[in-house]
């Protein structure tokens, strides 16, 4: 049984939260501060977080940052009553891996979680080559982790689904759109910055030259395009 934490300073929200996910079968467990939060997803063990970001003591951007700086991967779900898009892109570039603006659908936040899910499910699964090399960072798909010139890299969980999504499709032009599409299920033009912060992130950890890169290159006016040296499979 998948287990949820769900954090909102609300009770009635997470009564709420909590009906609904438990009458499609999740399991879940509730918080209603940001320290709450934190040491409850750093003690145990959960399929997603869905996350308010306006809370006391620490407020959802900084519980998000917290947890990933403690390589805590569990998906985030942010709930924000902001209509801000810098607090979205705060969130997003910090390591949540979706948002829900206040007051929102509780079949919609079902579907959200499922669909984050399934693509854990996908990025996690073998596929034909377990190898993938371009210079000196090589993609170990069976084990899922990156390393460069022999030292393992440290991947958020999004960053390397984003990876796996373009090695699947290497040497082939990737828009932005289909990255929305396939990473973030998603076509909210907000993410179109999103893709390009995380493929700079990534840039920054495997290329040897960032600001020239040789592998993951820009496609001006459609999209992006990784080259890989080597297959095995």
């Amino acid at each position: 049984m998948a287990k949820i934490l769900v954090v909102d300073d609300e009770v009635a929200i997470q009564q709420l939260i909590s009906y609904n996910l438990e009458q499609v079968g999740y399991q879940v467990q509730t918080a209603g501060d940001g320290e709450d939060a934190y040491r409850i997803a750093i003690d145990s063990d959960f399929d997603c977080i869905v996350l308010d970001l306006m809370l006391p003591k620490l407020d959802g951007i900084e519980v998000t940052k917290r947890l990933r700086q403690a390589e805590v991967t569990t998906p985030i779900i942010m709930l924000t009553a902001r209509h801000e898009e810098a607090d979205k892109i705060i969130g997003l570039e910090l390591g949540a891996d979706d948002y829900m603006t206040k007051p929102f659908s509780p079949r919609e936040l079902v579907a959200r979680i499922k669909a984050i899910q399934r693509r854990v499910s996908v990025a996690t699964t073998p596929a034909k080559s377990t190898q993938v090399t371009f210079a000196t960072t090589t993609w170990h798909w069976a084990d899922s982790y990156v390393t460069r010139a022999g030292e393992r890299l440290h991947l958020t969980r999004k960053e390397f689904e984003l990876l796996t999504y373009l090695v699947k499709h290497h040497g082939k032009v990737i828009s932005r759109e289909q990255i929305m599409t396939n990473v973030w299920q998603t076509h909210e033009a907000i993410m179109s910055r999103m893709v390009d912060m995380q493929i700079s992130h990534l840039r920054d950890k495997i290329e040897p030259d960032p600001k020239h890169p040789q592998f993951l290159l820009t496609v001006r006016g459609f999209g992006y395009r990784l080259e890989v040296t080597t297959i095995e499979e």
